[in-house]
């Protein structure tokens, strides 16, 4: 199901969002100040190319804590928000919830993901 799951995401749309954020990470690292964003733009790259398959794991400390302050205030509660709607309009149709629960994954990411890690279940 993971395998099928995702060659389905990939061909409706997962990888349009996971070049995306590619591209944004590569424009992050461009400068010093943006490679901390960059590498969360390759995580999110990365879960978006192939959610299935993939948990979130929180973590991390008080600097963490105080980098997710300040990604939720400027980026992630409007990505969250994003995700958050185009996962309960696809949870509208059984076909449809296994795709909007990654797209609720994905939310949870991009609320904290300082500190997150995006791990393999076995």
């Amino acid at each position: 199901m993971r395998t099928i799951g995702n060659i389905i995401w990939i061909v409706l749309g997962g990888w349009e969002a996971a070049l995306s954020y590619a591209i944004a990470g590569a424009i992050f690292y461009l400068t010093i100040v943006g490679i901390p964003l960059g590498r969360i733009s390759f995580r999110m790259a990365a879960l978006s190319l192939t959610p299935f398959g993939k948990e979130i794991t929180c973590g991390g400390g008080a600097p963490s804590m105080l980098a997710n302050v300040v990604w939720f205030l400027l980026i992630g509660l409007w990505t969250a928000i994003y995700f958050a709607i185009c996962g309960a309009v696809l949870c509208i149709t059984i076909v449809g919830v296994p795709f909007g629960l990654q797209l609720f994954k994905m939310a949870r990411l991009a609320l904290a993901p300082f500190g997150s890690n995006v791990v393999d279940i076995r």
